[in-house]
């Protein structure tokens, strides 16, 4: 697991607005790690949904439940 990636990447958008409007703005775990990707970090969408309910700073990542999701 790239855990230092994804961790240095929510170090990065708690000081980056528009980073963080952006990620805010993402429908799914996958659509944040290609932003990451842009930045030059890598990890994937599923490590940062194993990563739910940890914080960094001042940043939790928290995975949203969507009414309708099929698993």
């Amino acid at each position: 697991m790239s855990t230092d990636q994804l961790k240095a990447f929510l170090q990065k958008m708690q000081g980056d607005s528009e980073l963080k409007s952006r990620v805010l703005a993402s429908s799914t775990a996958d659509d944040v790690a290609l932003i990451a990707q842009k930045h030059g970090f890598e990890f994937s969408g599923d490590e940062l949904l194993r990563f739910s309910g940890k914080k960094v700073g001042k940043v939790t990542v928290k995975k949203n439940d969507v009414p309708g999701e099929y698993n």
